[in-house]
């Protein structure tokens, strides 16, 4: 069984990552400052995306991938795409409603689509970046046992999951107040612009990242 300090010591780095600028922040304070419903749809599927990454550090995958390399580049090229994509579609979106922003709070939750939408949106966008494999192996790897039994692996995965979900569920429930949304009206389309161009230069640079390395 891991160690009690062992473990403190995980979910603080694991904190300090996830509070880290990354896509999943930049998606949920776009979405937070529109809807909160929908800021809570992109958080749960963000915070799924980071329980399946989270198992499948802990249960071993980081070896698999070390031993066939191409699948974490691959996922990077697909990835990269991905938010590259996404992003091209939020400027667009931002640019299109600058002059015509949303009057009010219903109408800024209506442009987003369904909470449904949102859910898949942050599903993919943390399963976009696989940077969080190689976060969490490094932070695992030497407080981990070689051979963690069942109980062990259980205690860290929920001990990395519920810790980064704590933080989004409050940073979610910060960013979508009625006053900060209220006061954010007339900045969405600037917000998606800039969380367009963030997500774009991110995909940008991990799909050429993967497309390099599988080409050597």
């Amino acid at each position: 069984m891991i160690g009690f300090g062992d473990l403190a010591v995980i979910v603080g780095l694991n904190l300090l990552g996830a509070a880290s600028p990354g896509p999943d922040i930049i998606l949920v304070t776009r979405t937070g400052t529109r809807s909160r419903t929908h800021a809570w749809a992109t958080t749960l599927g963000t915070q799924t995306g980071v329980l399946l990454w989270c198992t499948l550090t802990v249960i071993g995958a980081t070896a698999l991938l070390n031993a066939f390399p191409w699948a974490l580049e691959a996922v990077q090229v697909l990835g990269g795409a991905f938010l590259a994509w996404m992003g091209i579609g939020n400027v667009r979106s931002g640019w299109a409603e600058r002059r015509k922003p949303p009057p009010n709070t219903v109408e800024a939750a209506r442009r987003l689509g369904t909470p449904r939408a949102s859910y898949i949106r942050g599903l993919t966008t943390n399963l976009a970046n696989p940077k969080i494999v190689l976060g969490l192996s490094a932070m695992i790897a030497p407080l981990l046992p070689a051979h963690p039994s069942a109980l062990t692996a259980v205690v860290v995965i929920l001990a990395l999951w519920l810790s980064s979900f704590a933080l989004f569920a409050a940073y979610t429930q910060v960013i979508s107040t009625d006053r900060v949304r209220r006061r954010m009206l007339g900045a969405g389309p600037f917000i998606d612009i800039g969380a367009g161009c963030f997500f774009f230069v991110v995909g940008v640079v991990l799909f050429l990242r993967g497309a390099l390395a599988l080409g050597q």
